[in-house]
Order: C-alpha cells, then structure tokens, then sequence
C-alpha cells in the first residue's frame, strides 16, 4: 500500500460513533444554508425494505429534536409492486424517474436514478442510500453525513460496514461484496492505488457535497460508484475523500449471473476511464442450463454516461431561482 494512502487511512477513517448527533446537529446550525442535508433513495421494486427505512429517517434524524435531514426523497425507478405507495406512506417525498428531465428520455440503471435526483433535490450534502437494505440504522445516514458538516475539506465520504453473505438459510460473515473483491479492488489497486484504500468501494451509501456532484459525469449503471470515486479523486484529490465505520449492511444478494452484468458495467467505467475510448463489442453473453443443453444470453453492458450537472440548463436555471 502507498504511504500516501495509509496515512489516508488514519486521518480519513472514521466511526459513526466519532461524532454524536448533539455535535452534528451544532455543525449544522454553524454551516448554515450550506449544512442543508438531502437523503436519496434510488428504488426499484422494494416495497418490502423501503418503508422501514424511510421510517426510521425521520424518526431518527428528522424530528424536531433531531432535525439533522431536511429533504428525503425516493426516486422510482419504474418498480411493478407498491414501492412508490409504501415509501410515501412512510413520509418520503415520491418522485417518478420519468417525470424528471422529460425532454431527455430515461434509461435504466441506478447512476440514472442518482443523477436525475440532483433536479428534485435542495440539499447542499446530498446523501444516496439502497433502498433494499434490512435492520436499516440511521447511522448510515448520520455516520457519512457527519464529515461533511464537521470537516470543510471532505468533500466526498463512503460507508464502510461489515458485508456478510445471506443464503440458503446460511450466513459467511464476511462474504458478501463479491463484485468488490473479484473485479473492483484489483482494477483500483492496479490502476488507481490511492483508492486502495476504501473497505467498500462500491458500496451504495455514500455522501457528497453538491458543488462536487454537479461536475461529476453519471454512469447510468451499476458503474456509477466506481466511476463517481474515480472522477471525484481526479477532481478533488484523495484527502478530500473518506469513509465512515458504520457497522453491518444486511441486503438481498444477486444471482451470479446478475453479479456478472454488474462486473461487466464496472469493467468498462474502469476501462472507459483508463483509455477514454469504447469497448470493441459492448456486450456479455452468459450461459444458462435449459435440460440438458446450455443456453446462451447476451446482454448489453451500459455504455451511456450523463454529463455533469452543472452543463444542464434546467439545473441551472433551478439553482438560479
């Protein structure tokens, strides 16, 4: 590991138990207009978490006694079942992806979701988190929210938990984040060695400030993390960047073969970044069994990118009123 980056670890690393909420919520009232706090849940079809979640937000961080969230957000990403019902019976303000932008028509993918929701957001620190996580803490929230109202140099922090695998009735403590370990952390250990180290580089909950975000391209897909952390260290510099210890993430897990989309999109961010050129043939074919014969599937890999904000005159003129 580089010098620079394990002296990075000890003064970027934190614990969400490092900064309570009384010494938060005083941060806050000091940062005025710029410690306005925006939580983003980009959701597709998770009716099942995202009320819970949305709950204990506001019970935890938005009351008047905590009032440390100002705006919370869920955008909907197209979801088939009742989230968008169950996310604003919870008390989140619900937002259609495809109501946002319409001049510009929607693609999938997450980094569209999160790029899109800077137009419907206020919030000066601009906080996203997974829609799909179980035994949801609002330190997940408060923990990676902290550094940006205590720390005017950090611009940009991810959380770092504990990943354990869940299935089949069993559980590997620390198996989870398998995308992280086979494909993300040997491209930034090779490639970017300053990024080496971030526990969870890919991890859907992280924190930024808005003059940040608004310059920073989108991947539409699951590339947008690696692709955020990449452009964020070549705009900002790597002590601008940290990460918050805040416990235990409990999700649902993928199949492996939507585990091998997801490695293809961050492949070519990663490549795409590397060599600003284009894949030669930007698509990923797997195989499945059908009887006794393997069937084969091909998928696109996300090749799309939104560009900053700050170029969109619709975000501009919203900043400007």
């Amino acid at each position: 590991m580089l010098d620079e980056v394990e002296r990075w670890l000890r003064g970027r690393s934190w614990s969400a138990a490092d900064r309570p909420l009384d010494l938060l919520l005083a941060a806050k009232r000091a940062a005025g207009s710029q410690g306005t706090v925006s939580v983003v849940l980009p959701a597709l079809d998770e009716e099942a978490t995202v009320g819970a979640i949305v709950a204990a937000i506001r019970r935890d961080l938005m009351s008047a006694q905590v009032p440390l969230v100002d705006e919370l957000v869920v955008v909907d990403s197209g979801s088939t079942d009742r989230t968008a019902e169950v996310a604003a019976a919870a008390g989140a303000r619900v937002v259609d992806r495809d109501a946002i932008l319409p001049r510009l028509p929607a693609v999938p993918g997450k980094g569209e979701v999160l790029w899109r929701s800077l137009l419907v957001t206020s919030g000066e620190i601009v906080c996203f988190v997974d829609a799909d996580l179980r035994g949801f803490d609002a330190r997940f929230v408060s923990g990676i929210v902290g550094p940006l109202l205590t720390e005017p140099a950090v611009q940009l922090v991810k959380a770092m938990y504990d990943r354990p695998l869940e299935t089949g009735g069993t559980v590997v403590p620390a198996g989870g984040g398998r995308v992280t370990e086979l494909v993300a952390r040997p491209l930034l250990n090779l490639h970017w060695p300053q990024l080496a180290g971030f526990v969870q580089p890919l991890g859907g909950e992280y924190a930024a400030r808005r003059s940040l975000l608004e310059r920073l391209p989108f991947p539409v897909g699951y590339g947008v993390e690696l692709g955020m952390l990449i452009d964020a260290l070549g705009l900002v510099g790597l002590d601008a960047l940290g990460q918050v210890d805040v416990g235990v993430r409990h999700h649902r897990h993928q199949d492996g073969q939507a585990l091998g989309r997801m490695a293809a999109a961050i492949y070519r961010t990663a490549q795409v970044r590397l060599a600003r050129g284009q894949l030669v043939r930007p698509r990923l074919t797997q195989f499945g069994r059908s009887g006794a014969a393997f069937v084969p599937s091909t998928h696109p890999v996300d090749t799309e990118e939104r560009p900053p904000m700050s170029v969109l005159p619709e975000y501009l003129a919203r900043r400007a009123a």
